[in-house]
């Protein structure tokens, strides 16, 4: 069983926003799979599934982003969910819109839903796909809580795309497996 867990805040106010690129891939992994994402606990908005033979948890915390880490315990302890049976989607500002990074560990490198995260499991060992928003020019919360640019939206979507790749990848094949595959991807 696979707990896949996209960070965002929710509202329509934040709806496709940088921040919210984690709730936009689980939203396109559950229409990809037909897993309706319609059942509110956990402090959040869940929806089951399957991968052939693989048990699939998506999820979307509606704590707000600080708070993620509440979410993930209660779906973690609920399930018995391993570290390494956890990926976490969300957004990096540190990458360039379109590039993709998966990583099996790590710091929350200043992310404070990563931050809430690490310290619900005591442990920053859990895979993470990161997607890229860019660097901010201004004010960082306005740029992560603000819309892409029209010329950033082909590349976002390409990336959506792709990070679905890599959750069925880590899935199927393994986290090794989807770092050697996907990291390093730009959309164009």
């Amino acid at each position: 069983m696979y707990l896949v867990i996209g960070l965002g805040n929710p509202g329509d106010e934040y709806r496709h926003t940088r921040h919210n690129v984690g709730f936009d891939v689980v939203d396109l992994f559950s229409q990809k799979y037909n897993i309706e994402m319609n059942r509110l606990k956990f402090k959040g908005i869940y929806g089951e599934g399957r991968i052939g033979a693989e048990k699939i948890i998506l999820l979307k915390p509606t704590t707000y982003m600080n708070l993620s880490g509440e979410s993930l315990n209660e779906a973690v302890k609920f399930y018995k969910i391993p570290n390494d049976k956890i990926i976490v989607v969300y957004d990096d500002i540190s990458l360039d819109v379109g590039k993709l990074r998966i990583r099996s560990k790590g710091s929350a490198g200043g992310h404070n839903g990563i931050k809430s995260i690490i310290a619900h499991l005591s442990s920053d060992e859990f895979p993470r796909i990161k997607v890229g928003v860019g660097q901010p020019n201004g004010d960082l919360v306005s740029h992560v809580l603000g819309g892409f640019q029209k010329e950033d939206k082909d590349k976002i979507e390409k990336v959506f795309n792709v990070a679905v790749e890599a959750v069925e990848c880590i899935i199927s094949k393994g986290i090794v497996e989807s770092m050697n595959k996907f990291n390093g991807y730009t959309a164009e």
